[in-house]
């Protein structure tokens, strides 16, 4: 399950067994310019399919929300999984409690919030649909084929 509490500077939730990667994040801009940078933060509006390419040098991208109402991020964190990218996938900014779970069937494996979240509510947040209808960038098994096999 995840670990919650505060972890590095701002994580407040996590769901690795890896070690936390803490060092500056750069901007996609800066990212195109610098051949060591390995933690990058794309914002609203800029194409993560950018960063394709350079998959197997990243090992952190935070994702910006900088207000809850901009879905944008949920997409950034679809491609990148789906392209296969295994690092941390950080959601950061204006995110909510009642975001999590979305967020998590998207690739979100880590959470920044501006606003500190509370411990139970994450946890009842997280358990209250423990079935999936479709498929998405995470490993669980649709109900439908739970049923129909």
């Amino acid at each position: 399950m995840a670990d919650l509490g505060t972890q590095g500077a701002a994580v407040q939730i996590r769901f690795r067994d890896d070690d936390l990667v803490d060092h500056a994040v750069v901007s996609m801009e800066d990212f195109a310019e610098q051949s060591n940078a390995n933690a990058v933060r794309i914002e609203p509006g800029e194409d993560a399919r950018a960063l394709i390419p350079h998959l197997d040098q990243i090992a952190l991208v935070e994702v910006n929300f900088p207000v809850f109402g901009d879905g944008r991020g949920y997409s950034a964190a679809r491609i990148l999984r789906e392209a296969g990218f295994a690092g941390e996938l950080r959601a950061v900014g204006d995110v909510l409690v009642d975001q999590l779970a979305i967020m998590r069937r998207c690739g979100f494996d880590a959470f920044a919030p501006d606003t500190p979240l509370d411990a139970a509510d994450v946890e009842t947040a997280l358990a209250t649909w423990p079935y999936d209808y479709q498929a998405a960038a995470d490993d669980a098994v649709p109900i439908w084929n739970l049923r129909h096999g």
